[in-house]
This record gives structure tokens, sequence and C-alpha cells, in this order.
């Protein structure tokens, strides 16, 4: 498992948008950014299509997007009103994948705790 792999990437997402819930605190649009210091997607295509398969797979909402060209680009300033649903937060609790996704982080932040 890589730090830009899909399963990794979807976790940071829904466990920020699950701890910003919890704590009643707004989202910070940047840190839900391709190139934050949270996600590190690398590519704005990849991490827009991470970003519209959890849309559409009822893992967040909040989101408008808009079709160019045929692709789906999530409105840029929606990402404040991004949010986890009730089904994210059961694929973050229960999904193996992303129990993975969490020991890999932990892993990594042990061997580099700079990161």
């Amino acid at each position: 498992m890589a730090r830009n792999d899909y399963h990794v990437i979807v976790y940071q997402i829904l466990a920020y948008l699950y701890v910003r819930l919890k704590k009643g605190e707004d989202v910070e649009p940047e840190m839900l950014q391709y190139n934050s210091v949270l996600i590190k997607a690398g590519i704005e295509t990849y991490w827009n299509y991470i970003i519209w398969n959890m849309f559409n797979s009822g893992l967040i909402d909040g989101i408008t997007f808009v079709t160019i060209d045929g692709a789906k680009y999530p409105y840029p300033t929606q990402l404040e009103n991004c949010q986890i649903t009730p089904a994210g937060i059961e694929y973050l609790c229960d999904n193996s994948f992303m129990k993975k996704a969490k020991q890999f982080l932990k892993d990594v932040k042990e061997i580099t705790p700079f990161i």
C-alpha cells in the first residue's frame, strides 16, 4: 500500500470529516484539496475521481459537481460543505480496506514521524 493509494486517500478524507463532525467543527476546505498536507493524491484528476466516487457511493455529501468534457469535477467552493454521511461512517469503521489503510498510515508515521 502506498500513501496515494485509493483506499488510503478515502480513509484520510473520511477520518478527517468524521473527526470534524464529532467535534462540531467546520471543515477546512484546503484540507480536502488533492495537494493538501493531509491527502497528497498528487494528481488532480485522480483526486477528482476519488471524490466523485465517494460522493456517488454515498460516503460523503454536500458537494456540487460540474461536468466538463464528460468528466465530473467538484465545484471548488463547495468543499467547505462536504460532510461524511452515516454510510461513510459505517464504511470507515467496518471496511477491511479502511482498517488496512489506517494501519499503513500508523506504520508510516512510526517510521517517519516528521510526516
